[in-house]
Order: C-alpha cells, then sequence, then structure tokens
C-alpha cells in the first residue's frame, strides 16, 4: 500500500540509513537518505519538501540539533515533522529544546520508528 509520504533520513551511519531506508521504503514511504545534515538544505531548496525528518544528533562533524534548529527557524521547513534520534542521555531535553517533533532513542526498536512515523506524517 503506497501512502505517498515522503520522508528523510540523515545519518552517518550507512547500515543504519540502509535498515530504516528499507524498512520505511517496505511500509510505502518514498525515501531519501542522506550522511551529512547539511544536504537537507539543499535538497529542500530544491523544492523536495518531505513530511518528516529522521535526523540523527550526531553527525560526522555536524550537530544534529542546529541542523533541527535551523530548519524550524525556516519559513519553507519549519512545519515538516522533525525526530531526532540518539543514544546520548537527556535526549529528550535535547530534542525538545531543539525544536524536534519527537526523539527516538538508540538503539531503537524498527516497530518504534515506523509508529513514530506514522503518527506525524497523518
Amino acid at each position: 500500500m503506497m501512502n505517498s509520504k515522503k520522508i528523510v533520513i540523515i545519518d552517518d551511519d550507512i547500515a543504519i540509513l540502509d535498515s530504516l531506508g528499507t524498512m520505511l521504503d517496505f511500509e510505502g514511504f518514498e525515501v531519501n537518505t542522506f550522511e551529512r545534515g547539511s544536504e537537507i538544505f539543499s535538497f529542500v531548496e530544491q523544492s523536495h519538501k518531505p513530511n518528516i525528518i529522521l535526523l540523527d544528533m550526531w553527525l560526522s562533524g555536524e550537530d544534529g540539533r542546529d541542523i533541527c534548529r535551523k530548519l524550524k527557524q525556516n519559513e519553507e521547513t519549519r512545519n515538516i515533522p522533525i525526530v531526532i534520534m540518539s543514544a546520548s542521555r537527556g535526549l529528550e531535553h535535547t530534542a525538545i529544546e531543539s525544536g524536534a517533533n519527537a526523539f527516538i532513542a538508540k538503539p531503537f526498536e524498527i516497530d518504534d520508528i515506523i509508529n513514530t512515523v506514522q503518527q506525524l506524517a497523518s
């Protein structure tokens, strides 16, 4: 069943990108993946607006919290739900402080990701 919802996954771990991408594609999402958080800005500038963004908090050389804040401050992207993913302590506080709509602790269960994405994308 295609739900035609677009999702972007940003993580510097290729295994996470592959596994999440495969699972969400199987659930009917149109999936785009990026290893660098800054790639989301050129992606949305090209009129690609995802319905939801899954964003790792700790990216190589980048901070997912800063990327989240920039997206939430931009008029074009502020209404896109963002889910911050991390194994860090205090994740809930950090996610709220960054403006994220939700958070998921790593390691995560695929069902938790799918349920969160389906709730936010509806």
